[in-house]
């Protein structure tokens, strides 16, 4: 797996806003690893995605249920993996191979079920408070996803 680009964002809204600019690149069995420390920004970057598959309800962290489905342009699959300890027992890679969005907070978690065209997105805070995301994967298209959102 190999860096695709590096994202950087000011504040909340920032990192909502690139999410909902990517949400538009996004295309049905699209899976979305996100990694980070408490605080990073991965529900921020969560609900930046619902909004921009125009998800009407409201997105939290589905931390104590493990996933989240929501309806919008393409079904959203919102999972909090921290807590799990397989994928086998829940059908996890149903979603991984299904119709529609998958975003994965604590993906590392189930990483062995993870489809090989994964985006992973890895949340750092720096020391002025904003976060840089790292973007990795061994699939050609994110790089001309990153490209679209104006990034190298």
């Amino acid at each position: 797996m190999e860096k695709v680009c590096v994202l950087t964002t000011k504040s909340e809204q920032m990192t909502r806003a690139l999410a909902v600019r990517l949400a538009g690149l996004l295309r049905a069995g699209d899976v979305l690893a996100l990694e980070g420390d408490l605080g990073a920004g991965k529900t921020a970057f969560a609900k930046g995605i619902a909004e921009g598959l125009a998800v009407q309800e409201e997105v939290d962290s589905p931390t104590f249920t493990i996933i989240k489905e929501y309806e919008g342009k393409l079904p959203l699959y919102h999972m909090d993996v921290y807590r799990l300890d397989g994928v086998e027992e829940i059908g996890l890679d149903d979603y991984f191979y299904g119709d529609g969005v998958c975003v994965v907070e604590w993906a590392s978690r189930v990483e062995p079920w993870l489809p090989e065209e994964t985006l992973w997105l890895n949340f750092s805070v720096r020391g002025d408070g904003s976060r840089e995301i790292a973007c990795y994967s061994s699939h050609a298209r994110w790089e001309s996803v990153c490209k679209e959102l104006g990034v190298e």
